[in-house]
């Protein structure tokens, strides 16, 4: 039996280290934010009851797309303030990790809201919005804690069902996803998981 050489221990030491603390940064934080989504659930109510009593699509739309940009915003503060917290850089291990696998699918959705748009299919566009939304949690949710990616997986479901729907239905499919389901979901994550 030959003796390992000290640079060998050594390099062996620190990857069982670097192992270590993956794996603690992925199971003792996750990056989304519980009341965050809370947040996010009770804006989009107030959005959707301002939706609801727009009389154009193209107003509804607004509504809607200003709602995006505040969810978006409230989302990014909770996750500082959840890093903060918990004293890890947002931006390094999960809340990295969540970021890079969640933007892809906005930005689609940004494009292909446009696309839909232009081309009148606009009872498309809330399907699509929670189909991607779902695909971006889903993604980003990857090196997180199991419920993000249920989460997620839900969107999807709900976005595939909005589909199948009249426009006229668009404000109540809206409301179900980005309300109903950040309340769920943002209370059980909230609970389980910390703020």
């Amino acid at each position: 039996m030959r003796a390992q050489s000290p640079d060998a221990r050594g390099s062996a030491i620190e990857d069982l280290r670097f192992i270590r603390q993956t794996l603690e940064d992925s199971g003792s934080f996750t990056a989304v934010p519980g009341w965050g989504m809370v947040g996010m659930a009770a804006t989009a109510l107030a959005a959707a009851i301002i939706a609801w009593r727009q009389t154009r699509f193209e107003l509804w739309l607004t509504v809607w797309l200003l709602e995006a940009v505040v969810a978006l915003g409230l989302a990014v503060w909770a996750m500082q303030r959840k890093a903060r917290r918990a004293r890890m850089p947002l931006f390094s291990g999960p809340g990295r990790r969540f970021v890079l696998n969640f933007l892809p699918s906005l930005m689609v959705g940004a494009v292909l809201t446009a696309a839909l748009y232009r081309a009148g299919a606009w009872r498309d566009i809330p399907g699509a919005w929670l189909l991607l939304y779902g695909t971006a949690v889903v993604s980003g949710g990857a090196f997180s804690v199991r419920i993000v990616p249920a989460m997620g997986a839900c969107f999807i479901l709900a976005g595939g069902l909005a589909l199948l729907t009249p426009l006229a239905w668009a404000n109540w499919v809206m409301l179900a996803g980005f309300c109903g389901l950040h309340l769920v979901f943002g209370l059980l994550i909230a609970r389980r998981h910390g703020g």
